[in-house]
């Protein structure tokens, strides 16, 4: 029957054999894989300071939130008005080292923050406001437990008195305006006439200084067209000086030299130019009594007229 069906053929359907399939292949290392193999730490490490970066950053903006809604200003708050409701509030102002400057708006200003707790007393906006004062110089304000605001004041020294539209200011050596003069109570301080003086007052005493003699007899200065000076005596006198530091120091220190020689103020002039250097030019008053006993020779390159 076998050899039968054999011979016959089997006409049963034949399967084909699966085929084999090829081994998969095994997958290399990934280069983040590699990048981390090469650091001096583990992976379990790495991993607890990923978990951690990511606590950190989550509490991060949990932060960030509470403080764009406020939260730590108005918890301080709270504490500034309890540390207040305790007895620390501003009562009491302590002005040091006050001489010319008003105390009533001193006080004025630094009251602003009267009953305030002392944690949230505006210390930086009341320094402003007193140097908003021509009198101050410089300020600083200070907390004294438990109640007392403390203002030490550094004033500035006047200089001079500066003339200009008619009004009367003082200033200090450079020129910033402290507050009026009344003209019925002149302080003994030089004056310094025209625009821009003001801002000259430092040049104008270094020159004077080179002619002491001249010093305490000077009562003026104007500064004209912005270029030079005119010296006004106790006397009446006028000396014109040329332009440039150096040049107007030479000519006023050549006047004092003659002045001692030959006593050149208080006698009736009116007016002494110096401006061309190579003489000095003088002019009389036609009042009667007006003389020069005697005129001054020439000195250096300079000749009278």
């Amino acid at each position: 029957m076998t050899a039968a069906r054999a011979r016959a053929g089997d006409r049963r359907p034949r399967v084909a054999a699966p085929a084999k399939r090829p081994a998969a292949r095994r997958k290399g290392p990934s280069t983040i894989d590699r990048a981390v193999e090469q650091l001096p730490v583990s992976r379990a490490t790495l991993r607890r300071a990923g978990n951690w970066g990511l606590g950190l950053g989550i509490g991060a903006a949990v932060i960030a939130g509470l403080i764009a809604m406020g939260i730590p200003q108005m918890i301080g708050l709270m504490i500034a008005e309890g540390i207040g409701d305790a007895g620390f509030k501003v009562r009491n102002v302590e002005i040091l080292n006050r001489r010319q400057v008003d105390s009533a708006v001193v006080y004025d200003i630094a009251m602003r923050q009267q009953a305030r707790p002392m944690p949230l007393v505006d210390l930086d906006g009341t320094r402003s406001e007193l140097m908003k004062l021509g009198w101050i110089a410089d300020a600083r304000v200070s907390r004294r437990l438990p109640d007392t605001l403390v203002v030490d004041i550094v004033e500035r020294v006047p200089a001079a008195i500066w003339q200009y539209q008619h009004r009367l200011a003082l200033i200090d050596k450079d020129g910033v305006v402290i507050g009026p003069v009344d003209d019925r109570a002149m302080p003994d301080l030089p004056v310094v006439v025209g625009p821009g003086a003001n801002r000259r007052a430092t040049q104008l005493s270094a020159l004077i200084a080179r002619a002491p003699s001249l010093r305490p007899l000077v009562t003026a200065a104007s500064w004209q067209g912005d270029r030079r000076w005119d010296i006004i005596f106790q006397s009446g006198e006028k000396v014109m000086l040329p332009e440039g530091e150096a040049e107007a120091a030479k000519a006023l220190e050549f006047f004092a030299l003659e002045d001692r020689r030959a006593g050149l103020l208080g006698k009736g002039l009116v007016s002494i130019d110096l401006r061309d250097p190579t003489r000095m030019v003088a002019r009389m008053s036609r009042e009667p009594g007006s003389k020069i006993e005697a005129a001054p020779p020439p000195l250096s390159a300079k000749s009278t007229t």
